[in-house]
């Protein structure tokens, strides 16, 4: 406790202390770990947390919040103190422009982890409509301005003969969401580089027309809730929603996956990067808050000791890191490792 008594003292000597409490917090302190961000990551670290408070009660609760990943980085990178999130959880790697948000804002140093890997996932209710995707069709059936055209599709059939003849109801995932950037990254950008698109375009025309969904019913946004997508489509037939594989994993007996480039999305096609919707998933650790809020590096411990191929996390969806990825992970819960602006270009 003399340890974190010095630690608070220097935190407050900076001028960087909260304006009020928090969770297990009063006054100018703080004393529960509090993450942000992705609705993706929250099941995890939920978990994670649940095993934290039961291995270390002498601990408060960690308050853990889905609010999206880029909402989750906006608080992260609002400030260094007791009123700003130890932890930003995201299903994409920080953006440059992130970080710099950060480093103007006194946030210096951050270590990156990467907690596992998910997939976006494809789905439709259990006997409801399959058919076999790819980045294009997904592209042509959602866009905007597919290649810079008028959106015209009105039904699956109208973008490839082969698929059904039925209305095209996409329930996905909002702008602030990195699941939502995944897709546009993963999938729509992919789909959009494979077709006629026009020439001399100025990059940000390009970004537009590429990664714009459309806006007139057929792809709907259902917020940061991904069990809504799962109860959206679970109760027509007809729809196809998009979220994070581990809530594919979690309602298998209510949702089926649908196959992208005749890739299924599995454990082991996400984990091999065979499945074209294969991304990695982050937690974010604001190291000036080592030492002061009470808890981080066993709250870490345990992301460790849970992560593993048999774990809880695995249990619930989670695809595991493996091999080097691994190793240098786990290293970074002890290390500390501080990312630069070149790792992130």
């Amino acid at each position: 406790m003399k340890k974190l008594s010095i630690a608070i003292a220097a935190l407050a000597a900076t001028g960087l202390t909260a304006c009020g409490s928090q969770d297990g917090a009063s006054g100018d302190s703080r004393n529960a770990i509090h993450a942000v961000g992705s609705s993706t990551v929250y099941p995890f670290a939920t978990r994670i947390s649940e095993i934290f408070s039961r291995e270390h009660p002498d601990f408060p609760a960690a308050n853990i919040e889905s609010i999206g990943t880029g909402g989750g980085m906006a608080a992260f990178c609002s400030g260094v103190g007791y009123d700003t999130p130890d932890f930003a959880q995201a299903s994409r790697r920080m953006k440059l422009s992130e970080f710099e948000t950060c480093q103007e804002n006194g946030v210096t140093e951050i270590v990156e982890i990467q907690v596992g890997m998910d997939g976006i996932a494809f789905a439709s209710a259990q006997g409801g409509i399959t058919m076999n995707l790819t980045p294009e069709i997904v592209y042509r059936a959602i866009a905007a301005n597919p290649y810079g055209e008028e959106q015209t599709n009105e039904t699956w059939s109208d973008v490839d003969p082969s698929l059904p003849d039925l209305p095209i109801l996409v329930y996905g995932p909002p702008s602030t969401s990195g699941t939502r950037d995944a897709l546009a990254e993963l999938i729509l950008e992919v789909g959009c580089e494979d077709g006629p698109l026009p020439e001399g375009l100025e990059e940000e025309e390009q970004d537009r027309i590429c990664t714009e969904v459309r806006s007139d019913g057929k792809y709907v946004d259902q917020g940061e809730q991904d069990n809504l997508i799962v109860s959206k489509i679970e109760t027509n037939p007809n729809a196809v929603g998009v979220f994070g594989y581990s809530y594919l994993e979690a309602n298998s007996d209510r949702v089926q996956g649908l196959p992208m480039n005749g890739v299924d999305p599995t454990y082991d096609n996400i984990s091999s990067f065979a499945y074209p919707g294969a991304r990695p998933l982050f937690i974010y650790l604001k190291k000036e808050h080592v030492g002061v809020i009470p808890g981080i590096e066993e709250f870490l411990a345990t992301w460790v000791a849970n992560w593993g191929e048999d774990g809880p996390l695995a249990e619930i969806g989670l695809v595991t890191n493996r091999g080097e990825v691994r190793d240098a992970m786990t290293a970074a819960t002890t290390e500390f490792p501080v990312l630069t602006a070149e790792d992130l270009q």
